[in-house]
């Protein structure tokens, strides 16, 4: 079952969080930047309780991203890794790939070309 959180931006971005053998698989659409992050900072969020969390990040459908996607996917990944859980990126589009690789980025958390590889890792 899929959860689709709020749109952000004047419908610039969305959000949705399906369940996939304990994995979370969250599909990001739209752009993200500084006024659109925070649906995505809290989705990435882990939850107290929850068990180690294990996230992968669908952003195949992400069309632009700055310097604030970038600090939430890296505040993502370190509050996964201090629950004991991972984090992994999975289909960037050739311009938020391009971003990625800028900043290092894909050296930081494990980047795969498609949801599957992701969950299959």
């Amino acid at each position: 079952m899929a959860e689709t959180s709020g749109t952000a931006g004047q419908d610039r971005l969305t959000i949705t969080r399906t369940p996939a053998d304990g994995i979370s698989v969250i599909a990001v659409h739209g752009e993200i930047d500084h006024h659109t992050g925070d649906p995505l900072h809290r989705a990435l969020t882990p939850h107290d309780g929850a068990g180690a969390p294990r996230i992968v990040v669908d952003l195949s459908g992400v069309t632009f991203m700055d310097s604030s996607g970038i600090n939430i996917l890296i505040a993502a990944h370190n509050a996964v890794r201090d629950a004991q859980g991972w984090l992994r990126l999975a289909g960037p589009t050739t311009s938020v790939l391009r971003t990625m690789q800028l900043v290092g980025l894909d050296e930081v958390i494990e980047c795969y070309p498609t949801v599957g590889d992701a969950l299959g890792a």
